[in-house]
């Protein structure tokens, strides 16, 4: 077979090479399903991967596959599972391929984006892709409103100590160091001293110091 397909009616378009993908977990498995289902589909060529699992990322067959697609082109699989590690994996390749020009056709499911009807699921893939990135920004907001709870420090971790921020207040309220000097002795801007000043609630030694920023060591 050539692997290619007609002009057809009502929106459908011209479509190039069709390349299958097949996958197996266990050297056990067999391929003979999908291979029997790609060839009926018309696959010019099938691209394979035995004994590699659904979440494994390398996938020599899998990677082989994509860098051949042209625009134009259409990869054919039996089921999702068999490509795609997960909903997101899915989605940004999907939208990947639409940037390409490359189409999609799942069997099991009839998913043909070489059709007008096919080409609707790309519609719903973005709505998809919306609602997996709404949903992973409220799951990390959950995660960030537990952690806080639980008396984490949420963002990067504080550049000085709060021992460190400690004596050099003690020492800018004694009048021994100015703001600007002790923040060079420990390596940071004067801001970053008194925002540190502020975050450990000590008051008035980073402000003293402030006003002396200019000045040299006591």
């Amino acid at each position: 077979m050539d692997g290619r397909g007609d002009t057809g009616g009502d929106g459908d378009r011209t479509q190039g090479r069709l390349l299958g993908y097949a996958r197996v977990s266990t050297e056990e498995q067999t391929l003979a399903l999908q291979l029997d289902a790609l060839g009926r589909a018309g696959c010019a060529h099938v691209f394979r991967d035995v004994g590699i699992s659904g979440a494994a990322r390398q996938r020599p067959g899998l990677e082989r596959c994509l860098a051949a697609l042209r625009p134009g082109d259409v990869l054919v699989v039996w089921t999702f599972d068999r490509a795609f590690r997960s909903l997101k994996h899915a989605l940004d390749t999907l939208e990947a391929f639409e940037a390409r020009g490359i189409d999609f056709r799942e069997l099991a499911h009839n998913i043909d984006t070489t059709t007008a009807m096919g080409r609707a699921f790309f519609h719903i893939r973005g709505a998809f892709a919306e609602l997996e990135r709404g949903l992973a920004a409220e799951r990390t907001v959950a995660g960030m409103n537990a952690a806080r709870r639980r008396g984490a420090r949420i963002g990067r971790p504080p550049l000085l100590e709060a021992g460190e921020i400690a004596a050099m207040h003690r020492r800018i309220g004694g009048g021994e160091i100015t703001l600007r000097a002790a923040a060079a002795r420990l390596g940071v801007h004067p801001d970053t001293l008194s925002r540190g000043f502020r975050r450990e609630g000590l008051a008035g030694g980073g402000a003293a110091g402030a006003v002396r920023a200019g000045g040299g060591d006591g």
